[in-house]
């Protein structure tokens, strides 16, 4: 093993840069459409982030990147986007909500809303399992529920 090696990048720091930003792209992209209710609190951006860290880093460390400088690139390119996201959404209403989803109205005053659960693929069953949890066994006592940007159900009852 020769110790400069390890420090030269084998493949352009460009090229790195620009594959870790298209793959978090489409992955964020793909994300904000598609896992909406299974990823709990965390956002879409940080589960992404997450997982990706994990397999740049699995990669740079198994070897798969014949320099530790090709796998810090784009642990960095990653970071970066990660943070710059988080910058824009909190200074930026917009960017916010092109990032998370808007909270959707699963149930309106005691009645279900059909368009809502097929689009979210979420059953009856699941939803009122979901209410049950919250105290609620009958739709009527409903006056609004909603799915949250991050996934979980919020209820308000009719007073």
């Amino acid at each position: 093993m020769n110790l400069s090696d390890l420090f030269s990048p084998d493949q352009p720091l460009l090229e790195m840069v620009i594959r870790g930003s298209a793959v978090y792209w489409f992955l964020l992209i793909v994300f904000r459409f598609v896992l909406r209710r299974d990823i709990g609190s965390m956002s879409m951006a940080d589960l992404l982030f997450i997982v990706l860290v994990a397999d740049a880093s699995s990669s740079a460390m198994q070897g798969e990147y014949k320099s530790i400088t090709n796998g810090v690139a784009l642990l960095g390119t990653l970071i970066a986007w990660n943070y710059l996201l988080d910058v824009l959404a909190y200074r930026y209403e917009l960017v916010a909500r092109l990032l998370e989803p808007p909270p959707e109205p699963l149930v309106r005053h005691g009645r279900l809303v059909a368009r809502t659960l097929r689009k979210e693929r979420i059953t009856v069953d699941e939803l009122m399992g979901k209410l049950r949890e919250e105290g609620v066994d009958d739709l009527g006592k409903v006056r609004i529920a909603r799915l949250e940007s991050d996934g979980k159900i919020s209820v308000i009852r009719n007073e």
